[in-house]
Protein backbone atom coordinates (compact mmCIF):
# COMPACT_ATOMS: atom_id res chain seq x y z
CA UNK A 1 0.00 0.00 0.00
CA UNK A 2 1.01 3.57 -0.47
CA UNK A 3 -0.32 6.78 0.32
CA UNK A 4 0.36 9.79 -1.62
CA UNK A 5 -0.30 13.61 -0.04
CA UNK A 6 0.03 16.23 -2.32
CA UNK A 7 1.08 20.16 -1.42
CA UNK A 8 2.05 23.23 -3.40
CA UNK A 9 -1.04 24.52 -5.32
CA UNK A 10 -2.41 28.18 -5.13
CA UNK A 11 -3.63 30.73 -7.27
CA UNK A 12 -0.94 32.17 -9.55
CA UNK A 13 -0.96 34.70 -12.73
CA UNK A 14 -0.65 33.70 -15.58
CA UNK A 15 3.75 33.38 -16.93
CA UNK A 16 4.31 32.67 -13.45
CA UNK A 17 5.56 29.47 -11.50
CA UNK A 18 4.44 27.20 -9.08
CA UNK A 19 6.13 23.70 -7.57
CA UNK A 20 3.70 21.01 -6.40
CA UNK A 21 5.20 18.26 -4.09
CA UNK A 22 3.68 15.10 -3.29
CA UNK A 23 4.93 13.22 -0.52
CA UNK A 24 4.74 9.02 -0.48
CA UNK A 25 4.49 6.74 2.17
CA UNK A 26 4.44 3.04 2.59
CA UNK A 27 5.42 0.05 0.28
CA UNK A 28 7.29 2.79 -2.84
CA UNK A 29 9.75 0.13 -3.28
CA UNK A 30 7.54 -1.96 -5.47
CA UNK A 31 6.29 0.65 -7.69
CA UNK A 32 7.62 1.53 -11.30
CA UNK A 33 7.09 5.06 -11.68
CA UNK A 34 5.35 8.32 -10.34
CA UNK A 35 2.96 10.40 -12.21
CA UNK A 36 1.04 13.88 -12.18
CA UNK A 37 -2.35 14.08 -14.00
CA UNK A 38 -4.93 17.07 -13.99
CA UNK A 39 -8.72 17.29 -14.36
CA UNK A 40 -10.36 20.27 -15.21
CA UNK A 41 -14.21 20.92 -15.01
CA UNK A 42 -15.77 19.07 -17.51
CA UNK A 43 -12.99 17.93 -19.24
CA UNK A 44 -11.21 14.20 -18.73
CA UNK A 45 -7.82 13.83 -16.48
CA UNK A 46 -4.87 14.27 -18.55
CA UNK A 47 -1.42 12.65 -18.54
CA UNK A 48 0.78 15.59 -17.23
CA UNK A 49 4.48 14.03 -16.12
CA UNK A 50 5.70 10.77 -14.85
CA UNK A 51 8.93 9.90 -13.84
CA UNK A 52 10.69 6.56 -13.73
CA UNK A 53 11.48 4.79 -9.86
CA UNK A 54 14.72 3.08 -11.01
CA UNK A 55 15.98 5.14 -13.43
CA UNK A 56 14.90 8.76 -13.42
CA UNK A 57 13.64 9.16 -16.73
CA UNK A 58 11.13 11.44 -17.68
CA UNK A 59 8.32 12.06 -19.65
CA UNK A 60 5.51 14.60 -20.00
CA UNK A 61 2.10 15.78 -21.80
CA UNK A 62 2.26 17.71 -24.46
CA UNK A 63 0.70 20.65 -23.56
CA UNK A 64 3.38 20.80 -20.42
CA UNK A 65 6.56 19.94 -22.01
CA UNK A 66 9.58 22.38 -21.97
CA UNK A 67 6.99 23.98 -19.26
CA UNK A 68 6.87 21.92 -16.49
CA UNK A 69 9.57 19.61 -14.93
CA UNK A 70 8.76 16.42 -12.77
CA UNK A 71 11.85 15.19 -10.07
CA UNK A 72 12.11 13.40 -7.27
CA UNK A 73 13.86 13.27 -4.05
CA UNK A 74 14.43 9.95 -2.25
CA UNK A 75 15.54 11.11 0.76
CA UNK A 76 11.74 12.97 1.28
CA UNK A 77 10.09 10.05 -1.12
CA UNK A 78 8.42 12.74 -2.57
CA UNK A 79 7.85 13.72 -5.99
CA UNK A 80 7.41 17.65 -7.36
CA UNK A 81 6.58 18.75 -10.40
CA UNK A 82 7.92 22.69 -11.04
CA UNK A 83 5.46 24.02 -13.33
CA UNK A 84 6.95 27.46 -15.19
CA UNK A 85 5.62 29.99 -17.61
CA UNK A 86 1.50 28.72 -16.14
CA UNK A 87 -1.52 29.65 -18.99
CA UNK A 88 -4.88 30.04 -17.44
CA UNK A 89 -5.19 26.93 -19.37
CA UNK A 90 -3.38 25.07 -16.70
CA UNK A 91 -5.94 25.43 -14.62
CA UNK A 92 -7.15 22.38 -12.86
CA UNK A 93 -6.93 20.38 -9.76
CA UNK A 94 -3.58 18.10 -9.88
CA UNK A 95 -3.01 14.87 -8.77
CA UNK A 96 -0.16 12.58 -7.96
CA UNK A 97 -0.34 8.97 -8.48
CA UNK A 98 1.78 5.33 -8.56
CA UNK A 99 1.73 3.19 -10.96
CA UNK A 100 2.75 -0.74 -10.46
CA UNK A 101 2.84 -0.92 -14.31
CA UNK A 102 5.99 -2.10 -16.18
CA UNK A 103 5.56 -0.86 -19.56
CA UNK A 104 6.72 2.75 -20.09
CA UNK A 105 4.10 3.01 -23.08
CA UNK A 106 1.16 2.65 -20.46
CA UNK A 107 2.32 5.70 -17.87
CA UNK A 108 0.39 7.73 -19.77
CA UNK A 109 -2.93 6.17 -18.97
CA UNK A 110 -4.35 7.03 -15.91
CA UNK A 111 -6.16 3.69 -15.35
CA UNK A 112 -2.70 2.05 -15.05
CA UNK A 113 -2.26 4.12 -11.89
CA UNK A 114 -3.87 2.32 -8.55
CA UNK A 115 -2.63 4.83 -5.71
CA UNK A 116 -3.94 8.74 -5.96
CA UNK A 117 -3.27 11.46 -3.87
CA UNK A 118 -6.56 13.82 -3.05
CA UNK A 119 -5.66 15.75 -5.48
CA UNK A 120 -4.32 20.02 -5.07
CA UNK A 121 -5.89 22.91 -7.12
CA UNK A 122 -4.00 25.24 -9.39
CA UNK A 123 -5.08 28.05 -10.42
CA UNK A 124 -3.97 30.35 -13.19
CA UNK A 125 -5.41 34.00 -13.86
CA UNK A 126 -5.20 35.86 -17.19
Amino acid sequence: QVQLVESGGGLVQAGGSLRLSCAASGRTSRYYAMGWFRQAPGKEREFVAAISWSDYSTYYGDSVKGRFIISRDDRKKSVDLQMNSLKPEDTAVYYCAATDVEYRERWRESLQYPYWGQGTQVTVSS
